[in-house]
């Protein structure tokens, strides 16, 4: 990736629905470009997808919490691997200090996110596990 791939890859973070023509406009290279560089950056599978963000009280109803996880021993592959096909973890990340994976749960009810809670806790390899629900989100 050189640097027009950079800055093309910063424009995307900032709206991912930024026409060709918009962003060539901005990099100062042409459209045919842009289209080039989006279609071997996504061969490449450096971008993977495009998504959508919510504003955290977009979805009232919906329940959030953290969870920390501790991996027995050298089982973490494993771990994160059972974890991401876990519907209810909607971003799971690697994480230095106390806990070696933080995953962020959501569920549409405490029910459901009891499940989801149990299931993750069934994974074989996860040691012990700490859950905060989310109360009120300020940005």
């Amino acid at each position: 990736m050189d640097e027009t791939d950079q800055q093309l890859i910063s424009l995307l973070r900032k709206d991912a629905r930024m026409s060709v023509s918009t962003l060539a406009s901005k990099l100062g290279v042409s459209r045919g470009t842009v289209s080039n560089r989006l279609r071997k950056l996504e061969d490449d599978q450096v971008i993977v997808g495009y998504t959508l963000r919510l504003r955290p009280d977009a979805e009232p109803n919906e329940i959030r919490a953290w969870m920390g996880v501790l991996v027995e021993g050298n089982q973490t592959r494993e771990v994160i691997a059972n974890m991401l096909g876990e519907p209810g973890v909607a971003a799971l990340h690697d994480t230095n200090g106390r806990w070696d994976l933080l995953a962020e749960l959501r569920a549409r009810s405490m029910s459901e996110l009891s499940q989801v809670l149990e299931r993750v806790r069934l994974i074989k390899g996860i040691r012990s596990t700490e859950t905060s629900i989310l109360l009120t989100s300020y940005r």
